[in-house]
């Protein structure tokens, strides 16, 4: 697409990732490297935002956006979709494919048979003031009884914190910002690390809170109309979810241009070829020990993985299956210039 430059211009210059204890000890550490699939970090690291504005910049002049509405209806008749919308006028369409999140409310209108697969976790992510004592890489501390806390740098002069747990209490995100702000804290007071600082600068921010869940459909399109990205396959904040929806998109826009008037067989195409990787992804959900002897052992094996031993399995492929990305051979389809 020609965003590569633009992209790594706003690179957040993660180094790599690495766990830490109750007073900040390296337990273990991964370097990132583009060569190396283990390391949670990948070769380039954007903010969602930056990376959505780049997107709608470099795309804008090119596509139509409508802001501040929704779809409510879908109609296929087999030559085309007519879509009605909660506020504007309705439209039709040759084909609709649904880019939305997890919750997609549009999804159910197309398959209604796909389910959403808690995971009984609970993700919480805000922006809290950078220090010195700040590096460069995604720190994470393994607290007991299923809690996680992340510190990670960003590109602007401030500190990404995240605050993960597992838990058997469904809604936690439909909590307001004051109702958040207390479970977090209540959540988390009694752990180390950086703990404290990191809860005393939830006065002062909005904490984005997600239920994670999983989605499971029996097919990525129905008709017309299709499913991309995490409303047709969410694994969860992984580290796949980027990865595979510009796959999808990328595989999704050559399928149709190279057969615009079989608009179901490019369908059918892009999803024999994101099934692969999609399917993995799901196979992977970051581990959140409840006991002790679960975390020990956890910690153990990443000391393990991080050491001489953990490199030669890793070039033997032996742990392949154990990480998120399952790469996929990406047709090359030719680039046709858009008509003026």
């Amino acid at each position: 697409m020609g965003l590569e430059p633009a992209v790594r211009a706003h690179h957040t210059s993660e180094t790599g990732m690495a766990f830490v204890d109750a007073r900040g000890r390296t337990i273990a550490e991964f370097p990132a490297d583009s060569r190396d699939d283990l390391a949670p970090t990948a070769d380039l690291e954007i903010l969602r935002g930056r990376l959505a504005r780049i997107l709608h910049e470099h795309s804008a002049a090119s596509a139509e956006y409508l802001f501040g509405d929704r779809i409510t209806e879908l109609h296929d008749d087999g030559h085309g979709v007519d879509v009605r919308f909660a506020h504007g006028p309705g439209r039709r369409f040759d084909a609709v494919v649904i880019a939305e999140g997890a919750r997609s409310r549009t999804r159910g209108l197309v398959l209604p048979e796909a389910s959403t697969h808690e995971l009984r976790l609970v993700w919480a992510y805000f922006t809290i003031p950078r220090t010195a004592d700040d590096d460069r890489r995604w720190r994470m501390h393994l607290g007991a009884r299923g809690r996680v806390v992340h510190l990670r740098p960003d590109d602007v002069g401030t500190t990404r914190a995240m605050l993960s747990m597992s838990t058997d209490t469904l809604g936690f995100d439909r909590l307001d910002r004051a109702g958040a702000t207390a479970m977090l804290r209540a959540s988390f007071a009694d752990l180390g690390w950086e703990t404290p600082r990191i809860l005393d600068a939830l006065g002062d921010t909005t904490p984005y809170v997600d239920q994670v869940a999983q989605i499971r459909t029996p097919s990525f399109h129905r008709g017309r109309v299709a499913l991309l990205g995490d409303a047709a396959w969410c694994a969860g904040p992984f580290g796949t979810g980027t990865t595979s929806a510009l796959s999808g998109a990328y595989v999704l826009a050559g399928e149709l241009a190279a057969t615009p008037d079989d608009v179901a067989g490019a369908f059918a195409r892009y999803e024999r070829v994101l099934r692969p990787m999609t399917d993995h992804a799901q196979k992977f959900v970051m581990y959140h020990p409840r006991t002790t002897w679960q975390r020990s052992l956890l910690q153990t094996g990443m000391r393990v993985l991080a050491g001489p031993l953990g490199g030669t399995l890793r070039r033997t492929g032996l742990v392949d299956d154990t990480l998120p990305v399952r790469h996929v051979a990406l047709p090359d389809y030719p680039v046709r210039a858009l008509a003026p």
